[in-house]
């Protein structure tokens, strides 16, 4: 199979690295590249610059005010914007809850939502995992019990991103008992500030309010918010997941962090020499990128295959679980090129406007921030173990 890109992707790569030159904003692209989060006020104003470009919503069907694009060049353009240290699309809105919206929502929800998750007028989490429902999710507790033309929500969600800034959540809720556990599930969609929701801090290692535990306490949803029908919502939830899990490889963000361990590695110095004309050293760069090469050309050929009318099973599992190994090899390499820069800690000034983040070079600040918020990786969206399993069942017929 030839990987290499047509005269007319070059062309689009040529387009997206022009508009990246002009409109991505210095230091925006400075917070991205030290590990440093955005304000939900920045994370709105890059949404909109992609919206009036047109780009917004690269996975949506242009009928519904999206790009159009081919998976390819969806690759195309994560990996110029991870290159120039672009803020990722906000995945909740546009590469999770639109599709969603496209395929199972009413005309009324389309016409209502889309616009307005596009144009990021509001933001969205995913309020899917619980305490005792992470991996096997069907077993989730959350219960919304039907009054009149209201459901009532009781329980809680867990490791739930970006609840903070949030004014809505789509969820998973049970809507019956007495049918299989995947088969009494529905898809709610609830207003953040409805009565009864209560948001709660959840820090990571690096400090950083990475996650929320949501609660949700007699919560009146109406039923025109459910998306698709009732009891179906783990259909809906799986097209979602499977909608994008073949863009889970993390090619770009893992030849951004390659980047990144590079320079490193040009500053650092051993025994009087740069770190990158250490032997050693040199040969575990090497391994990497070969590890990066293999990675991404397992991407591009189930993304041909995909774009070519392909369905694809079980291999999407394989970029996942290669992919996210690979961002913390990447990590683990940077912090022994950084030696000691990597002790500093950064927590107290996380979140602070014109906080000093100048202990140690700049190529070494928030490097270990960076390396503890990606041990997650290889838990979130299915952990490697469960990955490993599907592989072996799936494809090897073990």
């Amino acid at each position: 199979m030839d990987l290499s890109l047509s005269p007319e992707d070059l062309a689009f790569r040529e387009e997206v690295c022009g508009f990246l030159n002009e409109n991505l904003p210095d230091d925006i692209a400075a917070k991205i590249k030290g590990n440093r989060s955005l304000s939900r006020d920045e994370t709105v104003a890059w949404g909109r610059t992609l919206n009036r470009q047109g780009w917004g919503a690269p996975s949506w069907p242009k009928e519904a005010g999206g790009t159009g694009w081919s998976l390819l060049q969806r690759h195309i353009f994560d990996m110029e914007c991870r290159r120039v240290h672009a803020p990722p699309i906000h995945g909740f809105n546009i590469s999770m809850l639109g599709p969603a919206i496209v395929r199972f929502g009413s005309d009324e929800q389309k016409s209502e939502l889309l616009p307005r998750a596009l144009n990021m007028d509001d933001l969205w989490c995913q309020g899917y995992s619980e305490p005792n429902a992470g991996s096997d999710l069907a077993s989730l507790q959350s219960r919304a019990e039907r009054d009149g033309d209201e459901y009532v929500v009781n329980g809680s969600k867990i490791w739930t991103s970006a609840a903070e800034v949030a004014n809505k959540i789509f969820c998973l809720v049970r809507t019956s008992t007495n049918a299989k556990p995947q088969e009494g599930i529905s898809f709610l969609l609830i207003d953040m500030d409805t009565p009864g929701v209560k948001v709660e801090p959840l820090i990571a290692l690096n400090g950083v309010r990475l996650w929320n535990q949501v609660f949700f306490d007699d919560v009146r949803v109406p039923a025109q918010n459910r998306l698709g029908a009732e009891n179906e919502g783990w259909t809906v939830a799986k097209r979602l997941l499977e909608d994008e899990r073949i863009m889970v490889s993390r090619v770009a963000e893992n030849h951004r962090l390659l980047g990144l361990l590079k320079a490193a590695a040009s500053e650092e110095q051993k025994d009087g020499e740069r770190l990158s004309n250490d032997t050693g050293f040199a040969q575990k760069i090497s391994a990497l990128e070969v590890r990066l090469t293999a990675l991404e050309n397992l991407s591009l050929r189930l993304l041909s295959a995909a774009d070519g009318g392909a369905r694809l099973g079980a291999e999407p599992s394989m970029l996942k679980l290669l992919g996210s190994e690979l961002v913390q090899a990447i990590d683990t390499a940077t912090i022994e090129a950084i030696a000691y820069f990597g002790a500093p800690d950064y927590r107290t000034m996380l979140g602070k406007e014109g906080g000093n983040f100048s202990v140690g070079p700049a190529h070494a600040s928030m490097v270990m921030s960076g390396y503890l918020h990606h041990r997650g990786f290889t838990i979130a969206g299915g952990s490697s173990e469960v990955q490993h399993n599907i592989i072996a069942k799936q494809l090897l017929g073990l």
